[in-house]
C-alpha cells in the first residue's frame, strides 16, 4: 500500500481520559511535523517483546533529532490491564518513552 500517494495521512487524536506511563500525556498535534512512531504492544507478546530492543536503540538513537515513539498498551489478558503489572513491564524492558 502507497499512502503517500493519496497526500497526508492524519491519525486520529488520543483520547483525553488515557492514562499515561513513563511522562505527560502526548497529542498527535503537539507532535506534528515530527517523524511519530506508535507501537502497539503487550508486555506478554512474543512479537512485541522481539521488537523491544529495536524501538529503544532507535529512540536512544534518533529521539534528539525528532522521532517520537509512542507505546500503546493494548491488553488482550486480563492479568495484563493491571496497571501495575504494566509499569513493572516497562521498568523491566528498559521502556523510557511514553506509554
Amino acid at each position: 500500500m502507497f499512502l503517500h500517494k493519496f497526500g497526508k495521512t492524519r491519525a486520529p487524536e488520543f483520547p483525553k481520559n488515557l492514562t499515561w506511563l513513563n511522562g505527560q500525556a502526548q497529542t498527535l498535534k503537539a507532535l506534528r511535523g515530527k517523524v511519530i512512531l506508535i507501537d502497539f504492544w503487550t508486555y506478554s507478546c512474543v512479537n512485541c517483546l522481539r521488537t523491544a530492543p529495536y524501538l529503544k536503540k532507535w529512540h536512544d538513537r534518533y529521539s534528539q533529532i525528532g522521532l517520537s515513539i509512542i507505546g500503546v498498551h493494548t491488553p488482550e489478558f486480563a492479568f495484563e490491564k493491571e496497571q501495575k503489572n504494566v509499569e513493572t513491564a516497562i521498568k523491566k524492558l528498559g521502556i523510557s518513552y511514553p506509554v
